[in-house]
């Protein structure tokens, strides 16, 4: 259907003596590997000289790069760690390497491993953010500028996917570079000893750690307390055992990652200890889910003030993919069973329109929810829109991965790296990915940016009708590069 519509608009082109809209020749409508190669090159130096701050990238920038944002508004001299922003944009642009050799972006890689450099903390880890002006980077304790810590920040975050990104992109740089950066590979080292020394006795990690061994902690299983409070306490959650947006997932798939790279038993010991905990922490009948967070007597706990001691809809569902991953490493079928009791009783927990709550109250299993003023509630009428108090489903998708998982045989850490080797697999030329190609092409500005509709969240006052987007960035590199992979024999 694509070419049909292609080749329709270029014959009407033709006919009219004038290029097809967003086509600059006849040869583009079905774009050549040059072409994208081009195109590819032009988005990378566009992106590296007039959207990153010293080498680090936020999520979205106005289409004429004056405003500028990752969960905050920021200016020119920081850059953002969460996905899609820093890590993110590194890993594509060496996913991108892998696939073609262009040496620009192995360049453009580096480039941005040299930020994260500058932004981790004494702590090992990162924190949200990364700043490049001097008066800033005094309030943070940077590893490049000393041991000094004093009134400096120096938390790492294991939030959202922020350390563990980081990490997992380093990683897979010094792999690439067989370790000879010996700067690059001692912070990777660096860093994952810090990880590894943030874990607590039973397993669990926290939400941010700072630098201290974690404490001893009892080996429990998860029980229902005997009650909870439904106000809010106002007390801090960040040494709780914490699985709030995947963080612990996120961090065994960091150290499964470690482990296969640099064959170190330690780090592979981690994440099965990991995995134990997630065990104990599933939730007994009636309700075996996991909660988000967990107090040190194994109770779910409170978090943030739109986050009560529930199950979680969410995280569980994150959980019982994660599982399926340790079972297909280990073939330990106690990760099997946990997932099939977990996706029996969520199937229970459907909502009319398919999806699961977020929030279900502890042994009763009714959905809860938040007022617009932070009030819990039963009622689904006047919720805050910051939140997704509602996610949608993925418990069929989760038990087609858990069934291959038992069809399959366990898979050796060998399989694991081999995505960074000449081994892996080629793409294949679809139709599906040369119209992706084609229009990632077409769509590039004369600038070499990716624009598109849109608005920033941090500048609601702002009249942003047209933004630049990491993710998009990362989705048509990778989409470009497979196409150019994917053409040679």
């Amino acid at each position: 259907m694509f070419r049909g519509l292609l080749t329709m608009a270029v014959l009407l082109a033709v006919a009219g003596n004038c290029p097809p809209i967003g086509f600059s020749s006849l040869s583009a409508a079905e774009p050549t590997r040059d072409e994208a190669v081009s195109a590819m090159q032009r988005a990378c130096q566009f992106f590296r000289e007039h959207c990153s701050a010293g080498g680090g990238y936020v999520f979205r920038l106005s289409s004429d790069l004056r405003l500028r944002e990752g969960e905050l508004a920021v200016g020119s001299t920081t850059a953002w760690i969460e996905p899609p922003a820093t890590p993110a944009v590194g890993h594509a642009y060496l996913d991108a390497y892998r696939l073609t050799g262009e040496a620009s972006l192995l360049e453009a890689a580096r480039e941005t491993a040299q930020a994260l450099l500058q932004g981790q903390l004494l702590s090992g880890g990162w924190t949200e953010q990364i700043e490049f002006a001097p008066q800033d980077r005094q309030r943070y304790a940077y590893r490049v500028e000393g041991d000094q810590v004093g009134e400096r920040r120096n938390t790492t975050t294991f939030d959202d996917d922020k350390t563990q990104s980081a990490l997992r992109f380093l990683m897979s740089l010094d792999h690439e570079l067989e370790q000879a950066d010996a700067r690059l590979h001692e912070a990777v080292v660096y860093g994952l000893a810090a990880v590894l020394e943030a874990q607590y006795s039973n397993g669990a990690w926290p939400q941010r750690y700072q630098g201290q061994p974690a404490a001893e902690v009892a080996t429990l299983s998860a029980t229902y307390p005997a009650s909870w409070s439904r106000t809010f306490p106002s007390e801090s959650y960040s040494d709780y055992f914490t699985l709030n947006d995947g963080t612990l997932s996120d961090l065994i798939e960091t150290m499964l990652l470690a482990g296969d790279i640099y064959d170190d038993p330690a780090y592979t010991a981690a994440a099965f200890n990991a995995g134990e905990f997630l065990l104990r922490a599933q939730m007994p009948d009636p309700q075996p889910g996991w909660a988000q967070q967990y107090d040190p007597q194994m109770h779910p706990a409170w978090a943030r003030k739109f986050e009560p001691p529930a199950i979680s809809g969410g995280e569980s569902q994150a959980v019982m993919r994660t599982l399926v991953r340790l079972y297909q490493r280990t073939g330990d079928r106690r990760y099997a069973d946990a997932v099939q009791r977990g996706l029996a009783y969520f199937r229970t927990c459907l909502l009319p329109d398919g999806r699961l709550a977020r929030f279900y109250e502890l042994q009763s299993n009714r959905p809860l929810y938040f007022t617009t003023n932070y009030e819990l509630t039963y009622r689904d009428d006047d919720l805050p829109t910051h939140y997704s108090f509602k996610v949608t489903s993925q418990l069929d998708r989760i038990s087609r991965e858990l069934q291959r998982a038992l069809d399959d045989p366990p898979r050796p850490p060998a399989d694991a790296v081999k995505q960074f080797s000449a081994e892996a697999p080629k793409p294949k030329l679809t139709a599906q990915l040369e119209q992706a190609a084609a229009e990632a092409i077409a769509s590039l500005d004369e600038r070499g940016a990716w624009v598109e509709p849109g608005r920033l969240r941090t500048y609601p006052q702002a009249d942003v009708r047209e933004i630049i987007s990491s993710s998009t960035f990362i989705k048509n590199v990778n989409t470009l590069a497979q196409f150019i992979a994917a053409q040679v024999p």
